[in-house]
């Protein structure tokens, strides 16, 4: 029986679950979170309490960045690769990135509808928050590095196929885009958990406070009953982020060419009571639920919601047990895990005789009788590959000096080249004092112009601004005032009798952009009339 300890690390807050893995069945051994400060005394902690000196640990990955490429689909392996580094390449010279500083892994897909190409999905990763990884883990056995987004679909149970969208609500969101059950697609949306988490620390003080609010918190849907005023305090912080979200999955299903079926929800997202059904209010025709770990049911002691909350480390530590896409894993091999395990030597202490195995134990040398024929031949095998392990390192040394000398012709030519490049500064001092003269005179023309633009686009900004405000105000929300303070400041003043009326209108005006820098006041509620002040800028 073989098990991996997933970690799946954010800023403040580590999800984690020791997952085993015996023939094809799964269980989840031991599982929790961990808020903390220091990183690494949370891993300590979390190691030395789930048993996990020795046991192989699997994590995500932070700031990984995903491309996708169309490919023909006969090409070879070989070619399929060259092309996709060119592509990639390609991409980093439009971007000014540098292609050496990452560390990439890709996934093909077919196109459904298109059978002669087919879909790389590119994940890049900056070696410098690898090497991070590393250290971190460094005291420990860490296996697999993989990015959240591949790994989540292990949970879902692959004997039904379906087309469907994993909805991560973490930090940040993922969406994961499954279809006939292979990934598809992946999108990434900035605004997550991290979001309302955040607004709700400010007025709480606790991030591990802030988080237990969430989980406690409930949506009441448009046929629900009236909100208590201190829900309600935090439904204004969090139901504009989930309508962002919501609003992004309505998208992806409207413009996908493949009928999405079901829309699963987890992250800490998912903690936050009638989730699903506020999703099932906006997607009318698609089954919308709680993504469930497929092989996991709950008990009297342990909830069925205990496991989804940790469902980011369960599917990473699936992933470390070799389950899922492969070649996903952002880990670079060791010289000790590329070493076939029938050459590895071991020495067995518990025997009372001095006995060593090689050939995986299926021979073993007994120190303590002579040799025989076998024995003999294998020492002279161990005597010739010695041989040519001094042989490579003579050459080693040879090859090193050539290098040596190559490199102080290098720097000799270096010397040589910064001499011209001391010139060339000089005389691109002299061109900058020029330019400097151009540039005083062209900004002192873009302010002119600047200005006059200005005018004529501030002459029609109200009347637009009033037919926008028009074409999304809920019906039950009234505008009691509104008001131009200064340039292009403009102060609302409105009314509802539900707080998620003003939240959506808020909302609203910052995704269609209405107003820009929009802020708005906490509702103030009077005789069952909720009054806010929204205030922001032309755009």
């Amino acid at each position: 029986m073989s098990n991996c300890l997933g970690l799946y690390i954010e800023e403040n807050l580590i999800k984690y679950a020791k997952v085993s893995k015996d023939h094809d069945n799964l269980k989840v051994e031991s599982f929790g979170i961990k808020f903390y400060e220091k990183l690494g005394q949370a891993i300590d902690q979390i190691v030395e309490e789930t048993y996990s000196q020795k046991t192989p640990i699997s994590i995500n990955l932070s700031e990984e960045m995903y491309n996708y490429f169309d490919m023909f689909a006969l090409l070879s392996k070989n070619d399929l690769q060259k092309a996709i580094k060119t592509e990639f390449e390609s991409f980093c010279a439009d971007k000014g990135y540098n292609p050496n500083v990452f560390e990439s892994r890709y996934a093909v897909v077919d196109y459904p509808d298109d059978k002669e190409k087919i879909k790389v999905i590119h994940i890049a990763e900056n070696k410098i928050e690898l090497n991070k990884n590393s250290q971190t883990f460094e005291n420990y056995r860490l296996m697999n590095i993989s990015p959240i987004s591949m790994s989540i679909a292990n949970l879902l149970n692959t004997e039904e196929k379906q087309n469907a969208l994993i909805v991560n609500i973490e930090n940040e969101t993922t969406i994961t885009t499954i279809i006939d059950n292979k990934i598809y697609n992946i999108d990434k949306i900035e605004q997550g958990a991290g979001e309302f988490l955040s607004k709700i620390n400010l007025k709480e003080n606790s991030y591990s406070k802030s988080y237990e609010i969430c989980k406690n918190t409930t949506i009441y849907t448009s046929e629900g009953r009236e909100l208590q005023e201190e829900q309600s305090s935090y439904l204004e912080d969090i139901m504009p982020t989930l309508y962002n979200i919501v609003t992004e999955v309505r998208k992806l299903i409207n413009t996908n060419t493949q009928k999405i079926n079901r829309v699963y929800i987890t992250g800490i997202g998912a903690l936050i009571n009638n989730v699903d059904l506020y999703f099932q209010e906006y997607l009318d025709d698609i089954d919308c639920e709680i993504l469930r770990p497929y092989f996991v049911e709950g008990t009297k002691e342990i909830s069925i919601k205990d496991y989804i909350e940790v469902n980011s480390a369960i599917s990473l530590a699936i992933m470390g047990l070799g389950e899922g896409i492969s070649g996903m894993n952002f880990r670079k091999a060791t010289f000790a895990d590329k070493v076939p395990s029938w050459l590895k030597i071991e020495v067995n202490p518990d025997k009372t005789k001095k006995e060593r195995k090689y050939l995986g134990g299926l021979l073993t040398w007994d120190l303590g009788q002579k040799l025989d024929k076998t024995e003999i031949g294998l020492i002279r095998i161990a005597s010739a590959l010695l041989i040519l392990v001094i042989i490579y390192s003579c050459f080693s040394v040879i090859l090193s000096n050539q290098i040596d000398a190559k490199e102080d012709e290098a720097n000799e030519s270096i010397s040589s080249t910064n001499g011209q490049i001391q010139l060339a500064n000089s005389d691109n001092e002299k061109i900058k004092t020029k330019t400097n003269e151009y540039t005083t005179m062209i900004q002192n023309l873009q302010e002119a112009n600047e200005r006059l633009s200005d005018r004529n686009k501030t002459r029609n900004a109200i009347p637009n601004l009033l037919n926008q405000i028009m074409s999304i105000i809920p019906a039950s929300v009234q505008l009691t005032s509104i008001e131009n303070t200064t340039d292009t400041h403009i102060v609302i003043n409105a009314q509802s009798d539900k707080y998620e009326q003003l939240g959506y209108l808020v909302a609203k005006m910052k995704n269609d952009v209405v107003l820009t820098n929009v802020i708005s006041t906490a509702g103030q509620k009077d005789n069952n009339v909720v009054t806010v002040k929204i205030e922001g800028d032309l755009p």
